[in-house]
């Protein structure tokens, strides 16, 4: 079962000074969630660069573009949940990890269309070991952007870690039919099928 993030948030808190700062923009965040705002998974120039992303096999190009899209899922109409998220970020860099959770926490709970804020929540409890709470917040990230090849990537080595070798095979081949020139998708599924195969024999 996963553990409540609200339970984990109320520890931290009571464990952490947190910054001035940091409670300012939280507090901003939490007036502005009536603002009509759009989460830039939505964003129509994703639709160029993903056909953009299934043509090209130059590693440079390749990059260039993955690094384009990367972008744009990291802004935000929302200058509080933009910074917010580049200070859990360099949180969980730090593995401030408590403080980073208190963070992505208040971006999902109040921006919860926001994609990037969901996959950088999995990031941290995969990091934490809190794989099944990963999972899901994965999960989330793919319901708001099923496109999002980071999520796939993660989505299947977690199940890989786990064991579950059709759930990490399956996450691949979706990777793959996102992103069908990533180098590290079209190997990662080389090495399950393997690990697959050894596992009938």
């Amino acid at each position: 079962m996963c553990e409540d993030p609200r339970a984990i948030i109320l520890q931290s808190m009571a464990q952490l000074k947190i910054p001035a700062r940091l409670m300012t923009l939280i507090f901003a965040l939490s007036m502005s969630v009536t603002l009509t705002l759009h989460a830039d998974q939505n964003d129509e120039r994703l639709n160029g660069l993903f056909e953009q992303l299934s043509l090209v096999s130059n590693p440079v190009v390749l990059r260039a573009t993955e690094n384009q899209i990367w972008a744009i899922w990291l802004e935000h109409e929302n200058a509080d949940v933009q910074q917010l998220l580049t200070l859990g970020t360099e949180a969980m860099n730090r593995r401030q990890f408590p403080e980073a959770l208190l963070i992505f926490s208040q971006i999902v709970e109040n921006f919860p269309d926001f994609a990037e804020g969901w996959n950088k929540r999995a990031t941290l409890y995969y990091l934490v070991g809190n794989t099944d709470a990963s999972i899901e917040d994965i999960k989330k990230t793919l319901e708001l952007e099923p496109r999002h090849f980071g999520a796939l990537s993660g989505l299947g080595l977690v199940y890989l870690q786990q064991g579950k070798l059709a759930l990490a095979e399956e996450a691949f081949q979706q990777l793959i039919t996102v992103h069908p020139n990533s180098p590290s998708a079209q190997e990662n599924l080389r090495l399950v099928k393997e690990q697959r195969a050894v596992n009938v024999i």
